[in-house]
């Protein structure tokens, strides 16, 4: 079993910063994938911070130069500092992940999505 918690949402003012992070626990072999989506209420689910190999990320064009994502791949977290914040970044944020998990038969690879922490940007 696999779980994937977060923390750090909240409620801030235009401008301000936040740091998410995420958690992964359970019977991990590795983890392949770790990022961060979001969803605003009456939209789809977006990309916000995704890294695609070693030293690169892919970043959703409206938090480019904004949010930073950070992994400790010892620590099995991932983080997003999140700064100048808008009140269009309002979202539900989810942790991502595509983990290599060790089961009675051997190992399996599964998608993984953790239960979503609020942000909330508002004066």
């Amino acid at each position: 079993q696999v779980q994937l918690v977060e923390s750090g949402g909240g409620l801030v003012q235009p401008g301000g910063s936040l740091r998410l992070s995420c958690a992964a626990s359970g019977s991990i072999f590795a983890i392949n994938v770790m990022g961060w989506y979001r969803q605003a209420p009456g939209k789809e689910r977006e990309l916000v911070a995704v890294p695609t190999s070693i030293g690169t990320t892919k970043y959703g064009d409206s938090v480019k130069g904004r949010f930073t994502i950070a992994r400790d791949y010892e620590k099995n977290t991932v983080s997003l500092q999140m700064n100048s914040l808008k009140p269009e970044d309002t979202a539900v944020y989810y942790c991502y992940a595509v983990i290599t998990y060790l089961s009675t038969t051997g190992r399996a690879t599964n998608t993984y999505w953790g239960q979503g922490t609020q942000v909330t940007v508002s004066s």
